[in-house]
């Protein structure tokens, strides 16, 4: 999957604002097929979910090696790149801009996009998951980040219901009221699947390779249905 050259300093130009400031700092640096994408939205995306994730994790405390590998599972990094988002990620970690300036411009970038920052929400809880714990600090974390992103109240609690599981989750995943009929789960379940298909990424402004992350919320509606659907015997 070929996409050209990204220069730090060139793209940081383009992405403006304390991402911009991240990735211009990698001047000299070309990273090649780790934004994946010539354009400033994708690219933004991508250097957001590092910065993001390495703030996450020094609010957290704990760094785990499996954190660069989570990156590669959602981009799919070739292991000649690993070290380029390496160098990006502990700039992050060492930058004096908070996290919130940097979700703040994700914010900002993707407004007219809910699905493209409940995307990135998606990327940064597989992430924190890399060591199969979710601990409490990366919880507050993440729900910060979520109502910085519009996310709050249900719409945040139906995202997260998709990786901590909670009492009621299925009916959460599916954003349903547990009285919801038969008939009405089934239907609603049935568009949710069709909406969030991994097609539908497509002009979305994600790396082509993040479709792991629609795969992986399809998969979250379909176990959430299936444990209704054995609750009621349907």
């Amino acid at each position: 999957m070929a996409y050209g050259l990204i220069g730090g300093a060139g793209m940081g130009f383009a992405l403006g604002g304390p991402l911009g400031a991240l990735l211009g700092a990698l001047a000299g640096h070309v990273l090649d097929r780790v934004l994946l994408a010539p354009a400033p939205k994708p690219a933004a995306f991508s250097i957001a979910l590092i910065a993001l994730s390495a703030k996450m994790a020094k609010a957290d405390g704990v760094v785990v090696p499996a954190e660069v590998e989570a990156f590669r599972e959602v981009f799919d990094i070739p292991p000649e790149d690993l070290d380029a988002v390496a160098r990006l990620y502990n700039l992050a970690k060492q930058d004096t801009a908070g996290f919130e300036a940097y979700a703040r411009q994700v914010a900002d970038m993707f407004a007219d996009a809910p699905d493209t920052r409940e995307d990135l929400m998606d990327a940064l809880f597989h992430v924190a998951k890399a060591d199969h714990a979710l601990h409490e600090k990366e919880l507050v974390f993440l729900a910060e980040v979520g109502r910085i992103l519009g996310f709050k109240g249900p719409a945040y609690e139906r995202i997260e219901a998709r990786h901590v599981r909670r009492p009621g989750d299925p009916y959460a995943v599916l954003d349903l009221d547990p009285d919801a009929g038969d008939d009405e789960v089934k239907a609603h379940w049935r568009a949710l699947v069709s909406a969030h298909h991994p097609d539908r990424l497509a002009g979305r402004g994600l790396p082509p390779a993040a479709i792991k992350l629609a795969n992986d919320r399809v998969a979250a509606l379909n176990a959430a249905y299936s444990a209704i659907a054995r609750q009621r015997g349907l």
